[in-house]
């Protein structure tokens, strides 16, 4: 049965296709579930990207509706994520108003450029970034952002360091007006998250008694809600001291109640601090200086939102997902977004295990959790002032710790150390001197690599008969291409062999070789002439159909050229000596690699 037009249009409609109540009961378990993991981290990530905490709740709702109209994987949530928040905070610590403007702005601007590479089909932008850099830039992100929450764990006040090693030297500093209250909630709060984490590990058999299953789903529950219960928990207890007129805890303060105004993105702010010519007068900006103020952000974000999101809809959706439309369901996502005051939000990982592990049916669910949310705007934001900042940087720092990914350090030691140089200068790099400039590095790193191998590929060189026994050089690349920057290796490579084994027939084997460019063409033309002045003859052997065909454009009518090895034997003794002497020559010069005691060379020269 094919599309109807609204289902091509809006293709999360298709989800209504026998859209049963079993469905709507088990969307809505899953909604409220994800939401319960929502709204604590939604507070925490407002916080970590240095807004008030209700701008959290704005960035968790429009998301899940938005790509239940417009997603492909059932499992994924949009969202505010902890990566996107502390990139988001490089630009919110003017104060004011210009930090939730610039952050609301940025929320826009990432979704038009997510929407343009949509547009022009450029998801594959994101392959550029391999597997060690993703894991190098992770981890250094969960780093940075554990640091970042050290003071509020331990209730520490003022001073601040705005990167990792700063942040860690102020807190080391004042860890002597640490307040013991807060210190105790907050590692007590981490040390009760993990254990509570660990309950999701029980697992349940099939053939238990119904008591069994029940306690079984019991512990799924608290180890999926755990962030909500401690928190609910932590607020009761600062409550309790409220009322009788304590305050032992740093608390969150009072978060603006009510749905946000739906209204353009801000395209003009004012910075209260840091200019006029005593660095002190508020400074007017306009859309140009805020685009300035947020700089690489504007193509970083996105990148970063994109990676995430694709990453988590293959893991759950498999090879089905369509790339362009998880494209189309972020960017979205994020413009719509900006009109409800929402900073960048992108696919969450955690919530979406989240929500495969509650039995989700459809991407609706996502519109439960966003009404849920709305809910909670509206009712119980009066509630939220007494959750203290420690067990909010508690919820942070034990979901964060999971993203430090060393456990893929000894399988690339054991196979492949090149690949850590690249991981390592991202992770080094995003520590010292930002996050967004060491994943730049990271790639740049990974593209020298390319460049390099593509500039020096692994030329295989041996020595080689013919039935009849007429020796030859067979200089064979294992690489499917042969671009310009290899030119001069294979002219050396080629020099090298003739040097070691003597001036008998080359035979370059094209079998494996895809691609050929010109300049590449030209060399392989250039070394012909090199070898006819020492009277070898130079036989391509085995090219496609495309090689052939700019090979005998270059080199015209002196390509030699066989398709078999019946073909080679054949040319080979037509170019061999007619005459016993000239045989006898020829034998003398490779006699030496042939003695009993010594095997036919077979060697893999690289660059030294």
């Amino acid at each position: 049965m094919g599309l109807s037009r609204v289902e091509r249009v809006i293709p999360g409609t298709r989800w209504l296709r026998g859209y049963t109540g079993q469905f709507v009961v088990a969307d809505l378990i899953a909604g409220i579930t994800v939401g319960l993991t929502v709204l604590p981290q939604g507070l925490a990530y407002a916080t970590l990207a240095g807004l008030e905490p209700q701008y959290g709740l704005y960035s968790a709702f429009v998301g899940g509706v938005v790509y239940a109209l417009l997603g492909g994987c059932r499992e994924v949530t949009i969202g505010p994520t902890a990566l996107l928040s502390l990139m988001t905070s490089r630009h919110t610590g003017y104060g004011g108003a210009s930090g939730p403007q610039l952050a609301i702005l940025l929320c826009f601007l990432s979704g038009v450029v997510e929407l343009l590479m949509a547009v022009l089909r450029l998801g594959a932008l994101v392959d550029l970034i391999s597997l060690p850099v993703t894991v190098g830039f992770t981890s250094a992100t969960a780093l940075i952002i554990g640091a970042s929450q050290l003071k509020a764990l331990l209730g520490i006040r003022g001073g601040s360091g705005s990167g990792f090693a700063s942040t860690v030297r102020t807190v080391v500093e004042k860890l002597p007006e640490a307040r013991i209250a807060d210190s105790i909630l907050g590692v007590v709060s981490i040390a009760v998250l993990l254990a509570m984490r660990k309950l999701k590990d029980i697992k349940t058999p099939p053939e238990a008694t119904r008591g069994r299953k029940t306690l079984g789903f019991v512990c799924w529950l608290i180890a999926t809600a755990r962030n909500a219960l401690v928190v609910l928990v932590t607020s009761f207890v600062a409550f309790y001291y409220d009322q009788r007129g304590e305050r032992p805890f740093i608390l969150t303060g009072t978060v603006k109640s009510g749905i946000p105004d739906f209204q353009l993105p801000p395209f003009s702010s004012v910075l209260p601090t840091g200019g006029g010519p005593n660095g002190t007068e508020p400074v007017p900006v306009g859309f140009v200086g805020m685009i300035e103020e947020l700089g690489a952000s504007i193509a970083l974000v996105p990148i970063i939102a994109v990676l995430g999101n694709v990453a988590i809809s293959k893991a759950f959706g498999g090879s089905g997902i369509n790339p362009t439309r998880e494209l189309v369901a972020l960017s979205l996502s994020n413009i719509c977004g900006s009109f409800f005051s929402s900073f960048p939000v992108t696919g969450s990982f955690s919530r979406s295990a989240v929500n495969h592990a509650s039995g989700v049916k459809t991407p609706i669910g996502g519109i439960y959790t966003g009404a849920l949310v709305l809910l909670a705007l509206g009712v119980l934001t009066p509630y939220f002032q007494y959750i203290p900042k420690a067990a909010l940087s508690a919820v942070i720092i034990s979901a964060v710790i999971f993203m430090i990914e060393y456990e893929v350090i000894r399988p690339l030691w054991r196979c492949s150390k090149r690949e850590l140089i690249p991981g390592a200068v991202t992770f080094v790099l995003s520590l010292i001197i930002g996050v967004e400039l060491g994943l730049l590095a990271g790639v740049l790193t990974d593209l020298a690599f390319v460049v390099y191998r593509t500039a020096r590929p692994l030329l295989t060189v041996s020595v080689a008969d013919t039935a009849l026994g007429t020796q030859y050089i067979l200089i064979r690349p294992n690489h499917s291409l042969l671009y310009f920057p290899a030119v001069e290796w294979v002219r050396n490579v080629t020099s090298k062999a003739i040097k070691q084994h003597g001036n008998i027939p080359v035979v370059f084997d094209c079998r494996l070789v895809n691609e050929f460019d010109y300049t590449a063409a030209t060399g392989l033309q250039m070394l012909q002439k090199e070898l006819e002045k020492k009277k070898i003859p130079l036989i391509v052997y085995g090219s496609t159909n495309e090689v052939r065909k700019l090979l005998q454009e270059t080199l015209k009518s002196s390509l030699i050229e066989v398709t078999n090895d019946d073909e080679l034997e054949v040319l080979l003794q037509e170019l061999s000596p007619a005459d016993g002497a000239g045989k006898h020559e020829l034998r003398e010069v490779v006699t030496p690699l042939l003695s009993p005691d010594r095997a036919p060379p077979i060697a893999e020269l690289e660059d030294s």
